[in-house]
């Protein structure tokens, strides 16, 4: 794991990182860096397809759940109206409804299972200066199960990108 002081220097690092061919990257600052995010190669989330498949089925299943209370299980004839199919447009408030929650469920037990939480250890923190990683400092690791991932080379080509310093994460 290598640090580094100014956001850019740590983009620049990996940037140069991903072209040497590697891929299994990782990259730590105090903030969001969306460049910082594109040069070590992260790919668009499958999440807004979690929560849109959690809108539809909530959508309905909140349609059908009226449709069988309403017209098989207890149907009651209010004013001569039709107790069927015919009466959706007295449904699409509470189909909204359920479309927003099982949305909303979904985008939160997605992102729980996506981002791996909870993790409250993480061999990073083993390393006494990635403290800084929540104040002024960018580190970028390298993870072991990278394919072209060889101890001597990758500290030395790390130790090319001219980082503060470059750390052994031990797990």
């Amino acid at each position: 794991m290598a640090e580094f002081e100014t956001p850019t220097e740590a983009v620049e690092a990996a940037k140069k990182t991903y072209a040497a061919g590697y891929r299994n990257l990782n990259a730590y600052s105090p903030y969001p860096i969306h460049e910082l995010w594109h040069a070590i190669g992260v790919h668009k989330s499958i999440l807004p397809y979690i929560i849109l498949g959690g809108g539809l089925l909530g959508g309905i299943g909140g349609f059908l759940m009226q449709w069988y209370l309403l017209t098989i299980d207890y149907p009651i004839n209010v004013g001569g109206k039709p107790s069927n199919i015919m009466s959706w447009p007295a449904w699409v408030p509470i189909t909204f409804e359920c479309v927003i929650l099982a949305a909303s469920i979904s985008a939160v037990v997605g992102m729980i299972f996506l981002n791996k939480l909870p993790q409250p250890y993480h061999p990073v923190f083993n390393v006494e200066r990635f403290a800084l990683a929540s104040r002024d400092h960018f580190y970028l690791a390298i993870k072991t199960d990278d394919e072209k991932f060889e101890y001597e080379e990758t500290k030395s080509f790390l130790k090319s990108l001219n980082p503060n310093e470059v750390f052994d994460v031990q797990e």
